[in-house]
């Protein structure tokens, strides 16, 4: 029976990634993100690598959107063998505001990139459990390891879905489910933010960020599922 791994965020950098590396060890990928415009594209791409994909348009800060969706996707695909949830990692939405300058509001709105994460694992994980087998990975940023004064809301909220996926892992050893997270510090390449980035380095006056290949952190996310011996992978290329 064909596993079926469901990318939550699935935008032009790691969320294609992550789809086109699961998909090509046999997984059928099921694509959800709010830019249904786009799913097109995602889907033919996937195709011509031979990879079977379904999209469920989605914005993830609409809970019932969210999980109309993932019921879609287990409606058509059976079981959710792999979940992974990146949008926070690459979201240009989401606006930092620099740690001493940070309020209660701030912390909230980044905040609202983490609950999400757990309405989705609510919803698959029982299943997970019943059949003593799954995975759900993350992605996040490296100011929950690294302090990043700047970008202070987004650190709390990096921080706690660290922790979340951690913590998971730990409770979840003995019953056949893994938790595990990609921490990532560095523009990731094709990415929107990266894109963004390009196209204001002049008003940035040439500063210059490292940049990471998605490609080789949808390895390491596939790693992560498939060793099954740590809970994370962190990739620095800022600090």
């Amino acid at each position: 029976m064909t596993a079926t791994t469901v990318v939550i965020g699935a935008g032009p950098g790691l969320g294609m990634s992550i789809a086109h590396r699961f998909g090509r060890e046999g997984h059928a990928i099921a694509l959800v993100s709010r830019n249904a415009s786009r799913h097109s594209g995602y889907l033919a791409s996937l195709a011509s690598a031979g990879i079977e994909a379904t999209s469920h348009p989605a914005d993830i800060r609409d809970r019932d959107g969210l999980l109309r969706a993932l019921d879609a996707i287990t409606a058509r695909h059976g079981a959710i063998d792999v979940l992974y949830y990146g949008p926070g990692a690459a979201d240009p939405a989401a606006r930092p505001a620099p740690i001493t300058e940070t309020d209660v509001p701030a912390a909230q709105e980044a905040m609202g990139w983490v609950y999400p994460a757990i309405d989705a694992v609510r919803a698959v994980l029982p299943g997970m459990l019943e059949r003593g087998d799954g995975a759900l990975l993350f992605a996040g940023g490296l100011s929950s390891v690294v302090p990043l004064p700047m970008i202070g809301n987004l650190a709390i909220s990096s921080a706690a879905l660290r922790n979340y996926a951690i913590t998971l892992n730990a409770a979840l050893a003995d019953q056949g489910v893994y938790a595990g997270t990609l921490t990532i510090g560095g523009l990731i390449e094709r990415g929107d933010i990266h894109r963004m980035f390009l196209a204001e380095s002049e008003r940035l006056g040439g500063m210059t960020v490292g940049t990471l290949d998605p490609d080789d952190l949808a390895d390491a996310a596939w790693n992560l599922y498939k060793n099954r011996d740590s809970a994370e992978a962190i990739f620095n290329v800022l600090t």
